[in-house]
């Protein structure tokens, strides 16, 4: 069977992370059963393959990427017919046998949404700058090896919220995450400016002195890059995840209008 990558795109709140885990549920074991349903996969993982990266529990993404030797039929589409609806495959390429979708990754883009109506968006700016470039992040980050690392990170104003962007070839363990708090205490004048070169440095920062982990639901695995890979876009498959994806965003505001109302009428 030729091997063929899939884009992926799910609502990471019901799942303990992309990976399979024992006892709890993921979206890998979830694309897994959707296979075996299909009669796609004969045993615990299917042959060729990979994904582009392990996001955390509560995590979401766009375009988390997975190749597998699939039959021809295997269209986004007929995945979708038996993958929960937290997760939609919308388009796919044909890649070579020895494609992988982790280590042929040129880079990764993440989003994070922050609701910050009260930070100096000035002060974000200059500390984006500051971590912008190639960087040991070893101060954030809990791996040992390879947190060496050249970032792009940029920042948007969109009413209360920041859009943070954060693009590399790839990321350590929290790495994202504990930039944005980092970018945030910047930001609400918790912390100076030069305080990111003092996590940049060569020096340990632990305790009290090192940088929290921003929450996880907030954060977006927006796009992976692939040289020379083409994806097309299943018209039908991608319509069904819009439709999903608005239907879940409704439910989200509509949560979100009841809770501040309880908020707003107590005492």
């Amino acid at each position: 069977m030729p091997t063929r990558a899939f884009r992926i795109a799910y609502d990471g709140r019901p799942y303990a992370g992309f990976q399979r885990q024992p006892d709890v549920p993921t979206v890998e074991d979830a694309l897994f059963a959707a296979l075996r349903d299909l009669d796609v996969l004969d045993g615990d993982v299917p042959p060729n393959y990979a994904a582009a990266g392990r996001t955390d529990a509560g995590v979401s993404a766009l375009a988390q990427t997975v190749a597998f030797a699939a039959p021809d039929w295997l269209s986004p589409a007929a995945l979708n017919g038996t993958l929960p609806e937290s997760i939609r495959a919308w388009a796919s390429a044909d890649v070579t046998e020895d494609f992988h979708a982790t280590h042929d990754a040129g880079s990764r883009t993440y989003r994070y949404h922050l609701y910050a109506p009260a930070v100096d968006d000035g002060r974000v700016r200059a500390a984006l700058d500051r971590l912008t470039g190639e960087h040991d992040f070893h101060n954030l980050t809990t791996d040992d090896e390879g947190t060496v690392r050249r970032l792009d990170a940029t920042g948007e104003r969109d009413g209360d919220f920041l859009v943070l962007t954060f693009s590399a070839g790839g990321f350590v363990r929290h790495m994202v995450r504990r930039i944005v708090s980092l970018v945030r205490a910047v930001g609400a004048g918790e912390s100076d400016v030069t305080r990111v070169d003092r996590v940049l440095g060569p020096n340990p920062l632990d305790g009290a002195a090192g940088v929290p982990t921003a929450p996880a639901t907030p954060l977006v695995l927006a796009d992976v890059t692939y040289p020379g890979v083409a994806f097309t876009v299943d018209p039908d498959a991608a319509e069904s995840a819009r439709a999903v994806f608005a239907d879940r965003r409704i439910e989200a505001l509509t949560a979100a209008r009841v809770v501040g109302d309880v908020c707003d009428g107590i005492g």
